[in-house]
C-alpha cells in the first residue's frame, strides 16, 4: 500500500455478519453504530446464498457453485443459488448506499479469502477444492477478478468512502496444520506449504492495492507474522482466544505497523460488562509488551469476537454500541 493511500481506521466497528434478513435494517443500524467506520453488513439468516462462502462464491468470476447437501460445489454454469447470492449483495449494496449518502471517511467490506474458500468449495467429486493445487489456483484468481469488480462496485455506490478490504481466513490455521477433512471424514488433506499459502494471500492482497486489507479469524492460533508478510495492514481475532505464546507475535506485528482489530465484546447473547473492563486485557497485554501507552488507541480498533448472525437483533445492537464506548474508554485512559 502506498503511502498516499494510508488511512486511519476507526477505533471500533463490526466483523461482518449480522441477524435478520432485513438489509434495511442492518444498515441503519451499523451506520447508526460507527459513524467513523461502517461496513457492509451480511445477513446469513436468509439463506444459502446469504452465507459468508455462498456470498463470496457469488462473487467469483467464470467459477460458479450450487448448493449441495455437503455444502457448496462448483458446476458448470450459474444456477439459482449464484443468482440469488448476487441479488443478495445487490440488496445488501443498495440497503448501505441509501444510509451513506455524502460519507467518507474508512467503510469495510468484507469477502472470504482463498484458503477458507478452497477449504469449504467442493469439486465435482465432493472433496473439498483444497485438495487439488490446480483448483487452488484457479480459486484464487477467480476471487481476484472478483473482488476487484466488488471493490469497484463499492467505489461507484459510496464515492467519498475509503474502502478497507477485510479477508475471512477462519480456516486458515486448519490449513497449515492440515487438520481440513476429507468428505469421508476419516482423514484430513495434507497441510499446504506455508509458503505457498503466502503467496497466495499476498496476490490477493494485492487487489486493493491503494487501500489496506484486514484478515479476519476468530480461530485460535492465528499466524501474525504470516499475515504481514502477506501484506495485510490489519489482522482481526477474537482477544479472548490469545495466549502469552502469541505474545511476540503480537508485539513484532504492532511495532511493524499493523492494526490490531482485537475482538472484545461477545459476539451471542450475554451480559456486557462496563466498558472500560471489556478492554482490560488490552491494556495488560499493552503493559506485557512494553509497549507505549499513548500509542494504544492508534493501533487497535474494537469489535465483537466474531459475526453477530447467532445474536438477537437488541444484543447485536448493543453490541456494537458498546464497541464504540469501550474505544471511548480506551483512548481516554489507555494506561
Amino acid at each position: 500500500m502506498s503511502e498516499d493511500s494510508q488511512i486511519r481506521f476507526g477505533a471500533a466497528t463490526g466483523v461482518g455478519s449480522m441477524p435478520g434478513g432485513d438489509a434495511r435494517e442492518a444498515a441503519r443500524t451499523v451506520t447508526g453504530s460507527f459513524e467513523d467506520f461502517p461496513f457492509l453488513a451480511e445477513l446469513p439468516a436468509r439463506g444459502p446464498g446469504a452465507d459468508m462462502i455462498g456470498r463470496t462464491a457469488g462473487m467469483l468470476v467464470d467459477l460458479y457453485a450450487r448448493v449441495e447437501p455437503s455444502g457448496w460445489r462448483f458446476g458448470d454454469r450459474p444456477g439459482r443459488d449464484t443468482k440469488r447470492a448476487r441479488s443478495w449483495l445487490g440488496e445488501d449494496l443498495d440497503a448501505l448506499e441509501e444510509f451513506t449518502q455524502g460519507y467518507e471517511g474508512p467503510l469495510k467490506v468484507q469477502a472470504v479469502g482463498p484458503w477458507t474458500l478452497a477449504a469449504a468449495l467442493e469439486l465435482k467429486n465432493g472433496e473439498s477444492a483444497l485438495s487439488d493445487p490446480g483448483a487452488c489456483r484457479d480459486l484464487a484468481g477467480s476471487l481476484v477478478e472478483g473482488l476487484r469488480l466488488h471493490l469497484d462496485e463499492m467505489r461507484r455506490r459510496v464515492p467519498g468512502a475509503r474502502l478497507v478490504l477485510q479477508l475471512d481466513e477462519p480456516s486458515l490455521t486448519s490449513v497449515l496444520r492440515g487438520q481440513v477433512r476429507t468428505a469421508s471424514g476419516y482423514r484430513t488433506h495434507r497441510a499446504v506449504d506455508r509458503q505457498i499459502v503466502e503467496a497466495t494471500l499476498r496476490d490477493v492482497v494485492g487487489v486493493h492495492a491503494d487501500g489496506p486489507v484486514v484478515v479476519h479469524s476468530c480461530a485460535p492460533d492465528v499466524p501474525f507474522a504470516l499475515l504481514r508478510r502477506a501484506g495485510a495492514a490489519g489482522v482481526s481475532f477474537d482477544f479472548s482466544l490469545l495466549t502469552e505464546r502469541d505474545d511476540d507475535a503480537i508485539g513484532e506485528a504492532v511495532e511493524g505497523g499493523t492494526r490490531l482489530f482485537a475482538g472484545v465484546v461477545a459476539s451471542t447473547d450475554g451480559p456486557l460488562s462496563d466498558p472500560a473492563g471489556s478492554v482490560m486485557g488490552v491494556r495488560t497485554l499493552w503493559r506485557r509488551l512494553g509497549l507505549r501507552p499513548g500509542a494504544l488507541a492508534d493501533a487497535v480498533t474494537l469489535t465483537p469476537t466474531c459475526g453477530l448472525a447467532g445474536a438477537s437483533p437488541d444484543y447485536a445492537r448493543r453490541a456494537l454500541a458498546h464497541c464504540v464506548r469501550a474505544a471511548r474508554s480506551l483512548a481516554d485512559n489507555p494506561e
